[in-house]
């Protein structure tokens, strides 16, 4: 049985890159896939969120059925740029652990340029299980550096995540879980974990 940590990440990863899952409509994706980045009618002024779990990708697009999410991308972005923003990230809830008091957190949050929230992580089924998935949304700089440095592929995952679908209507579980990326634990730098208080 595979042990689960409350709060870690869980991802696709390589030695150099780690994928990310964004929802959109067509033209945002047709733009962005043809031209290998975001491109307008993607708005850089807007917060952006990247999920590195498939499954919750799932929930929040309700498998590529939800208006304005039928089109769901994989992004591979460098490593390097998603430590990068990790470590300017703030949660956005206050955490007494994590702060010396609400004002502090409430000024870090403003100041910074991502921020992260630990939801519940999705079943096959998109049910809530016990442990923790990490969200990351970014705006400014980091926007700017997630489309202008960190991409270094995009691919479209839409008939995956409906191919899935159908087998769930279908009564088969394990076909469908056959289809799922194979995500692993992401090895966060301790001090990126103790940022954001992962497990």
């Amino acid at each position: 049985m595979t042990i689960v940590n409350y709060r870690e990440v869980r991802a696709v990863y390589d030695d150099t890159t780690i994928t990310v899952y964004q929802a959109y409509a067509a033209p945002i994706a047709d733009a962005a896939l043809q031209a290998g980045r975001f491109v307008p009618p993607f708005k850089r002024e807007r917060m952006t969120w990247i999920k590195p779990s498939f499954l919750w990708m799932m929930y929040r697009c309700g498998w590529a059925e939800k208006e304005g999410q039928e089109r769901v991308l994989a992004v591979s972005i460098d490593r390097a740029g998603f430590e990068w923003a990790l470590r300017r990230a703030v949660l956005s809830h206050y955490d007494r652990a994590l702060h010396a008091d609400s004002a502090q957190w409430s000024r870090e949050l403003k100041r910074s340029p991502v921020r992260v929230q630990w939801d519940p992580e999705r079943s096959l089924r998109l049910g809530e299980l016990p442990y923790r998935s990490l969200q990351v949304g970014l705006s400014g700089e980091a926007v700017d550096r997630y489309v202008d440095e960190w991409i270094a592929g995009i691919t479209e995952v839409t008939a995956r995540a409906r191919e899935i679908r159908q087998r769930l209507t279908d009564g088969d579980e394990p076909a469908a879980a056959a289809l799922l990326p194979e995500e692993r634990t992401y090895p966060l730098p301790t001090d990126i974990a103790e940022r954001l208080g992962a497990s």
